[in-house]
Formats: C-alpha cells, structure tokens, sequence
C-alpha cells in the first residue's frame, strides 16, 4: 500500500507540466518572502493581503511585474493553498477588484516578439558557413523550427527515432507537446525546400552526417572547439540560436548599407518563439487556408491564431490603402 501511495502522489505531482511546477514554486517563494518582510502569513493567506501583494508589483517600480507574471503568482497562490487543503476565495470583492483595476489599468496583451518571416529567415541563414559544425546545426534547428512551425521545448526534444523518410521529404513525430499533454504524439510533414539553401531536409540531413549523429538528440550542445556533445540543447538554447543569428544578419546589413534592415534585426525583439510566429505569419501572408496552417502548428482553437494573422494581413487587407489616398 505505502508503494501504492508513493505512485498515486508521484501521479498526482506530474497533473502539471515540470515547467509548470518550477514556475509555481518561485512564485511561492516570492510571494512567501514578501510576507515575510511585513510579518504577514503566507498560508492561508487573507484574499486581502493578496491584493496588496499584486498592488506592490503591479505599478511603476523597480518591483514592477508585467500582468501576465502577476496572473501566474495568482495561480500558484491558488495552487499551494489547495495542495495544503486550504481554501482561498480568489473571488473575494477586494481580492476581485483589485485585480480587475491591474489588468484594466495595465493591459493583458503579452509584448509578443517579432515574428521571422520567410524573408527575414533567408537573411539570418546567408551568414551562416557550410562548414563548421555549430553553423550547421544552428541552420538546421532554424529551417527545421520554422517549417515545423514548433515550440521550442518539442524542438529541443526531437530524438533521430523520431525521424522517418518520405518521398516528399520527413516525416517528424512530436512525442509530446503543449496542446498533447497526454503523449499521445503528433505527426509532422517537413516538405523538401523549392531552394537547396532553405531546404530543412537537406540542412538535417547534413548537420546529423557532419555531426555523426545516428540515435539520440537530434540537435546537440557544440563547443567553442567543434565538438559535438551527447547532451541535448535546452529550450533556451534556441533563444540563444535566433538571437545570435540576427545580430549576424545585422551586421550583414551594416556592412551593405541596408539600414533599413539593419535596424529591423534587434536581437531584443526576437526570441526563439520568432520561428513559430513567422511561419504562422508567412503562411497567413501567402494565403494558406486557416486548417492547413493550424494542422502544422498544432493549435486547437483558430482565435489562437488571429493575432498573427491581423500581422499578416495589416496591408494586404487594409482599407485604407484603397480609398485613394
């Protein structure tokens, strides 16, 4: 029985998502640490000293806090108290308008990061070198991330086993992701590139030959030597991948005269969920039916997709690009 018990709670523990579970217990800590400092408790906590806690984070300040943090500290508040058996009304009237004044006065919309676009792609690819390892990889993970239209978390997660040849190009199975929380697995078709430098086949391909990958991770740590490690890259690796490879694009630009372009390729404004945006951004762009584009990027609901699509579509449906002015 006490096995039995062990196994129910381990259960139980894995309800949730590891990154899920690591974010609910620093946001425990800090909120734990804040009543600490004015003598108050944590647990059970008064709805109203919960107030003042999002009230401390949510205005100017070096403690400032964006709303969507703030949403999350409010969840893992809930969380704890119901994984101790306590009860917490988060609908409490101060607790309730005090959180309604935060989002109407702060907004809810999350300050999304600039999408890659397939033009814009094509630029970060062009400084990358044919030869050298890191180059290699890093050209695979972009292609591969775009047309794949994945998250970075699956990105990072591809094993060879989940690789299968087709005759249009690879066939790639997502053991998991966001929207499959079960496990049940997703199935990805990644056509061959119309271009030998875009094709994300071809850039697979080479990376895991030049690497000498035949099982395990697909896209691996390099060090500053050339070295490939057997370690998997982590999520924010990818981050690191797309930012680094716009600084690269910039000074590209820089060097031909292109400020324009220069100045589009901020590094501070992409972020490893670029890929995924730019080709839900190119797709809707180039007029790919709404089903297609959520059959590769895996979304459930099509309001999901609407803030990219509005990006898209700002000047190929713009009235006022039509009244003559």
């Amino acid at each position: 029985m006490a096995d039995i018990e062990a196994a129910t709670a381990d259960y139980a523990a894995r309800a949730r998502a590891e990154n899920t579970r690591r974010a609910y217990r620093a946001d425990w800590v800090h909120f734990a640490a804040w009543c600490a400092r004015y003598g108050a408790s944590p647990l059970p906590a008064d709805p109203r000293l919960v107030a003042r806690y999002l009230s401390a984070h949510a205005g100017p300040g070096p403690e400032q806090l964006k709303v969507s943090t703030l949403r999350r500290r409010l969840s893992a508040i809930q969380h704890v108290h119901r994984e101790a058996g306590l009860d917490f009304d988060s609908r409490q009237r101060d607790l309730r308008d005090v959180w309604s004044g935060i989002r109407r006065t702060h907004g809810t919309q999350p300050a999304a990061k600039a999408p890659t676009v397939t033009e814009e792609l094509r630029a970060l690819l062009e400084p990358l070198g044919t030869e050298r390892l890191l180059d290699l990889r890093d050209r695979a993970l972009l292609l591969v991330g775009f047309a794949g239209c994945y998250r970075r978390s699956e990105l990072v997660a591809l094993d060879v086993a989940h690789l299968a040849r087709h005759r249009d190009g690879l066939v790639i199975a997502t053991p998991r992701s966001k929207t499959d929380q079960e496990g049940e697995g997703i199935e990805k078709g990644i056509p061959f590139g119309v271009h030998a430098e875009t094709c994300p086949v071809s850039a697979l391909t080479r990376w895991l030959e030049a690497a000498g990958i035949a099982d395990g991770p697909v896209f691996r740590e390099v060090t500053r030597h050339g070295r490939v490690q057997p370690r998997r890259l982590s999520d924010r690796a990818v981050a690191l991948v797309v930012k680094r490879s716009v600084e690269a694009a910039r000074r590209v630009a820089l060097q031909r005269g292109q400020w324009g372009l220069a100045e589009t390729f901020d590094p501070r404004r992409y972020a490893g969920h670029s890929l995924r945006a730019g080709f839900i951004t190119s797709a809707a762009a180039a007029g790919v039916p709404t089903h297609d584009i959520m059959r590769q990027s895996d979304h459930k609901r099509e309001e999901t997709l609407r803030r990219y699509i509005r990006h898209a579509t700002v000047f190929r449906q713009n009235a006022a690009a039509k009244v003559g002015l």
